[in-house]
């Protein structure tokens, strides 16, 4: 992964989308200090007068996770303990962040929590085996939040919800950054992304390509790189369309522009690495004018963007 640069403010929401197998969960795994013993960062990542990338395992343990960043993880039924009851997960976290002792009050904190994420309260005694993955999905939710941390990590937090809890889940992280808390969401759910986004960072190949206003991301002129736009135009609600071929391997990328061969714009330029210009990193971004469409016939110093 290279080229990963972006910044989250307090009370702001970035959204980072790409296909699978482009790097987003690596990113967050990373930021955590998650990632397997043998993997090496670059790099910095500042939270505070802190750099996550550097961090030590006590320091991540004791400050970081939890208290200052949360984490709603992808697959979040491998985060639970199998033996243990969702209502004494959450009473524990209550009571190792927020210092609230006392039976009753930690099993009130504790229901709190589940509502803020409709968490059904009938359900707080099972165990994470005896829960759909939506409910596995919620109660990870309800977890993260606890801490009430400044910067929220949610990778995929809508997966295996109905598009009325895809809803009211992304409303109530955004309720979340409202009350100035930063969140990066890690998404495949473009709708959700929509509903809940300041900004958008699309990652390509362990990349971040562009990186732009929500608003006009989704709305008017639209995004510039034909990778985002592609994106978009695979959504039902638009052309349907799925972008061609398949994203490289991480290990194993080209020297120039990975995405160009996906792209109908590509020329011969696109073999040399584009820089990150004005919101995007693309030799040949979209625009609204024809003249910018690079064409066979054209040269690679007439397709300057």
């Amino acid at each position: 992964m290279s080229g990963a640069s972006f910044d989250v403010a307090p009370g702001e929401c970035l959204a980072l989308i790409g296909e699978s197998g482009c790097g987003k969960s690596v990113l967050a795994s990373a930021l955590l200090g998650l990632l397997p013993a043998n993997a090496r960062t670059a790099g910095h990542a500042h939270l505070g007068g802190l750099d996550l990338l550097t961090a030590g395992e006590r320091t991540l343990a004791r400050t970081v996770r939890g208290r200052r960043v949360g984490l709603v993880p992808q697959s979040p039924a491998a985060h639970l303990t199998p033996v243990r009851t969702i209502r004494s997960h959450l009473e524990e976290t209550v009571a190792h962040l927020t210092g609230v002792r006392g039976r009753a009050a930690r099993r009130a904190a504790a229901e709190q929590a589940a509502h803020r994420t409709e968490f059904p309260l009938d359900h707080l005694d099972r165990h994470p085996h005896e829960l759909s993955g939506g409910l596995a999905q919620r109660a990870a939710t309800a977890l993260a939040l606890v801490g009430d941390a400044p910067l929220l990590l949610a990778d995929e937090p809508t997966t295996g919800l109905d598009r009325d809890l895809v809803d009211r889940t992304v409303d109530e992280l955004r309720r979340h950054v409202d009350d100035g808390h930063a969140l990066l969401m890690i998404t495949h759910d473009l709708t959700a992304a929509e509903r809940i986004a300041d900004r958008v960072a699309v990652m390509y190949a362990g990349r971040i390509v562009e990186l732009t206003d929500a608003a006009r991301f989704f709305g008017t002129p639209g995004p510039r790189h034909p990778y985002s736009r592609g994106l978009l135009e695979a959504l039902p609600e638009r052309s349907f369309t799925p972008v061609p071929g398949l994203p490289p391997e991480l290990g194993s990328l080209p020297e120039g522009c990975a995405f160009a061969p996906r792209c109908d714009r590509a020329t011969d330029a696109c073999a040399a690495l584009p820089p990150f210009e004005h919101t995007v990193a693309c030799h040949h971004p979209v625009t609204a004018t024809p003249a910018d469409t690079p064409t066979a016939a054209r040269t690679p110093e007439d397709t300057r963007a």
